[in-house]
């Protein structure tokens, strides 16, 4: 049957809260489990390094898992994909809560938790982009707060569990909260039934489509995110650990995440709301790139902070352009290639940008080791972030805006 016409509003507005809390979940829960890291150190005898592995194997199979999801979801639609998702992730924290070695850390935390987050978080982006259109900036900007919403409430969460239950018992509860999940998944009404019994797929139909790979927007826009990837999540996942070094109470350190997180509540739907005026919409990429060249000078002009008034200055601009770049990043993507195409486009951007997940942060783990200076981290994590940006720009303007002119 043909597609239905989106609502941009109804249910549409169900579909928008769960997927507020798979986003809150799905970016939230990878930095908010660093809470951890310093009682895993200890218990297992590892070093920062080998710790911030779980962090990164949870984003990577986020991302690298992106066609798969791609697939199951055009074969079996969005809704049973969620429920499984759900389970996964929850089953994958409550086994991690008996795990004996970082290697067994790894394989249910990392990798178990990390495909059920990511088996919920693509379908629910998918779902929402067929329920919006002309409110779609505004809609993706919502639901891109779940994520700081949850880093506000996850980390100090976190470390309150740690203190009275210790990180096994920590594990277990978060377990029990990702089966929320599951619910979100169940509100997911697919839109093209129209009445209609849906068809099944036909053989030697395209499952992933890679078409879109003929399109220099979204080749543009390919590698300026897998370059973005590489710095933009070192800093968060370093912070709590870098604070705790220099000084800071435990308690402290972790409410700095909840002050990037509550700055990142605003600044996300309010990006959204200036990415839907008619006048900006049509440069969003634009508005993507400065939001990138935003966040990356925050993290140089900071790399010096030695003093918790000086982190807590650095959080409030990263929050701020950190929401930035969460509120637009997947606004820009169905720009470029259209609700049609972008099941297999975000299932196959995401498969390029797990290789920078798996590379940034563990490369930053080793640099701390070894030179025992956050100071370097900050700067080369700001410089990946900037020329991301000043990529996205100037190939967009000399590709796409000249290419257009003489098309005429």
């Amino acid at each position: 049957p043909a597609p239905v016409k989106p609502p941009d509003g109804g249910w549409g507005w169900i579909v928008l809260f769960g997927c507020f809390v798979i986003t809150g979940f799905s970016y939230a829960f990878p930095k908010a489990v660093s809470v951890y890291f310093k009682e895993l150190m200890k218990d297992f005898h590892v070093g920062y390094s080998d710790t911030a592995w779980i962090s990164s194997i949870m984003l990577a199979m986020l991302y690298g898992t992106g066609p798969v999801c791609s697939i199951m979801v055009n074969q079996f639609g969005c809704r049973p994909v969620m429920l499984i998702g759900g389970l996964l992730a929850s089953a994958g924290m409550i086994l991690a809560s008996f795990t004996t070695n970082i290697i067994e850390l790894y394989l249910t935390a990392g990798v178990l938790t990390g495909l059920g987050m990511a088996l919920n978080f693509q379908p629910s982006l998918i779902m929402l982009g067929t329920y919006f259109d002309k409110r779609r900036p505004l809609a993706n900007g919502l639901a891109a707060a779940g994520s700081p919403v949850f880093l506000s409430s996850l980390s100090p969460l976190g470390q309150v569990l740690l203190e009275k239950f210790g990180w096994r018992g920590g594990f277990l509860i978060m377990g029990g909260l990702l089966l929320n999940c599951c619910t979100c998944g169940a509100v997911m009404r697919p839109l093209d039934m129209a009445k209609k019994a849906k068809k099944k797929p036909k053989k030697g139909k395209k499952l992933l489509d890679f078409s879109i790979f003929s399109n220099r927007g979204f080749i543009i826009y390919t590698i300026s995110k897998f370059i973005l990837v590489l710095g933009l999540f070192v800093p968060p996942i370093l912070l709590v650990n870098y604070a705790k070094d220099t000084g800071v109470p435990d308690t402290e350190a972790a409410f700095l995440l909840s002050i990037i997180g509550f700055i990142d509540i605003f600044a996300r739907p309010a990006c959204g709301m200036v990415a839907g005026l008619k006048w900006v919409r049509p440069h969003v990429a634009y508005l993507f790139s400065f939001s990138m060249l935003f966040n990356g000078l925050t993290d140089i002009c900071s790399a010096r902070a030695s003093n918790y008034t000086g982190l807590v200055i650095f959080c409030v601009f990263f929050g701020i352009s950190y929401g930035m770049v969460g509120a637009l990043q997947f606004e820009v993507l169905m720009a470029i290639v259209g609700s049609q195409k972008f099941s297999s486009a975000i299932g196959l951007v995401l498969l390029i940008e797990a290789f920078a997940v798996l590379i940034g942060p563990p490369s930053a783990g080793r640099l701390v080791d070894a030179l025992k200076n956050y100071e370097v981290i900050f700067y080369l994590a700001g410089s990946e972030v900037v020329l991301s940006a000043l990529f996205l720009a100037v190939a967009s303007y000399c590709c796409l805006n000249r290419g257009k002119k003489k098309e005429p």
